[in-house]
């Protein structure tokens, strides 16, 4: 499965000014005391192992000791920027246990596990190089998802904090086929993830690139899809790429979706979704047209990519408006006006 994503690289896309002066004025950039190029200083590094003994395709890294020292005290810094609005007085309390870093995909992310000393309580942020589409990812997910996101940036580094759940590949493995799993709930909500994905085209949601949240409520188990990795945001030509059910390690939840929802049920968890979705644009309309704006008049994929979506999208909704879109961002906004219902809200070329 990871031998697939290494085959499949993508072309990073550096910020531009517009979209670094809306970061600034949203405050999602600061001053970082370390940078992803910093942490490749290593010395060496060794493989980080499961429970099985199986390799993980990680590597802690190890680095000189006075380097170290810096390094850890910069990340620590990071961590109580992230979560605690840069009160340093936690400091003390915190140590960095390990950084580790990601041998596979797109990004070569590195992982911080921070530690608070006093009761053995751990967190887990990432650091990873700065690209543009990952970045419109990040932000479509906060103001169009039911989810809260939390990240930075600085120069070319970008800093993400950790989503909580069941990896989608564990959950399917060792979840899916419990008595206790409450198999309508999770159907509906893999639909409305699905339906999520594709309003805003976040592609690549492979079962190990989203995570689920379980919890528990008055009878029964509610069940939450989040996506963890944004490096696809509109980047694919294919439209079936933005689509979580064609993919095949997500099969056996396709299944269970297909044998519990009828297509009338389906299409009502998709009303509900786009309800949802609209409901979100509305209310930070102001902050969405500012980095609609920025994503049209930006470059974060090929012109055959383009050309290609566009094509298949013009076709599915059989708007010919698609076939003058000339930038993923243009596709992005007409789609989710085409799909919302909201054609004041398209590009402004685009509006009837």
């Amino acid at each position: 499965m990871k031998e697939e994503v290494q085959q499949q690289k993508k072309k990073f896309f550096p910020l531009n000014d517009p979209l670094r002066d809306y970061l600034k004025d949203y405050k999602r950039q600061l001053d970082l005391p370390v940078h992803y190029e910093n942490l490749l200083q290593a010395e060496d590094s060794f493989p980080v192992v499961n429970a099985k003994n199986e390799d993980t395709l990680w590597q802690t890294m190890v680095y000189d000791q006075n380097y170290g020292r810096e390094i850890f005290e910069g990340l620590k810094k990071i961590y109580v920027l992230l979560r605690s609005g840069g009160d340093e007085r936690i400091l003390p309390n915190l140590y960095v246990d390990r950084v580790d870093y990601c041998t596979f995909g797109n990004t070569k992310p590195f992982r911080i596990r921070i530690v608070n000393q006093y009761n053995d309580n751990h967190d887990y942020f990432y650091v990873k190089k700065a690209d543009a589409s990952r970045v419109y990812g990040l932000e479509l997910e906060q103001l169009l998802s039911p989810n809260e996101i939390n990240f930075q940036v600085d120069k070319d580094t970008l800093i993400e904090e950790h989503i909580i759940g069941v990896p989608g590949d564990d959950f399917i493995r060792n979840y899916l086929k419990r008595e206790e799993l409450n198999e309508v709930r999770l159907a509906k909500e893999f639909i409305k993830f699905n339906e999520r994905c594709f309003v805003r085209l976040l592609g690549d949601m492979r079962a190990y690139n989203y995570v689920v949240e379980m919890t528990p409520d008055l009878e029964h188990t509610q069940y939450r899809v989040r996506a963890i990795d944004f490096d696809q945001q509109s980047y694919e030509g294919r439209r079936s790429f933005y689509l979580p059910q064609f993919f095949k390690n997500n099969l056996p939840v396709v299944d269970l979706c297909t044998s519990l929802i009828n297509r009338d049920t389906s299409l009502q968890y998709q009303r509900e979704e786009r309800t949802l979705i609209q409901r979100r644009f509305n209310f930070s309309q102001t902050r969405i047209k500012r980095l609609r704006n920025c994503m049209c008049e930006d470059r974060i994929s090929s012109d055959e990519k383009v050309r290609r979506l566009r094509e298949e999208l013009a076709r599915m909704h059989q708007d010919k408006r698609f076939e003058n879109c000339e930038s993923m961002g243009e596709i992005t906004f007409l789609n989710i006006a085409i799909v919302l219902n909201l054609e004041g809200e398209a590009p402004a070329r685009f509006v009837k």
